[in-house]
């Protein structure tokens, strides 16, 4: 199965391509590391980030999106946009992705129960993709 796991920050949804296949994990190369709305976007703007995260998810077989949950209250509420953005995606017009959120507690837990077989650090991906790595990760195992 390969999901895409994805952290929403600010206007940015950073995403991280996971593949299992009979137990081992595969990081596939993606073309992109995140996917950008702009600060001031339009009606056609947020169509036009749909419209890309819909194509990336073809053009790379997806067939799970796991959302990295953010706190709607809070120091560390995520934002207006990110908000925004997670409707987008969970709106994708693709009734064979499955689409789900993650909680920081639930990661947690599935972490603690299915320890990463590899540290992150070895895993070549950027540091900011960690969120999204994990979210991935956590995805594999929900169901």
């Amino acid at each position: 199965m390969r999901i895409c796991g994805i952290e929403l920050t600010g206007n940015d949804a950073v995403v991280c391509l996971l593949h299992e296949d009979q137990g081992l994990f595969n990081l596939p190369d993606a073309r992109i590391r995140k996917l950008t709305l702009k600060k001031d976007h339009t009606r056609a703007d947020l169509q036009r980030f749909q419209a890309d995260m819909v194509q990336f998810l073809k053009d790379y077989k997806v067939e799970k999106v796991v959302i990295k949950e953010r706190l709607q209250k809070g120091k560390f509420a995520g934002g207006a946009i990110s908000f925004k953005l997670e409707a987008a995606i969970q709106l994708i017009p693709i009734p064979e992705i499955d689409v789900a959120l993650v909680s920081a507690a639930q990661i947690k837990s599935v972490v603690a129960e299915h320890p990463l077989p590899v540290a992150f650090a070895e895993t070549g991906l950027k540091q900011f993709q960690e969120g999204a790595f994990m979210a991935a990760y956590v995805g594999h195992f929900l169901g």
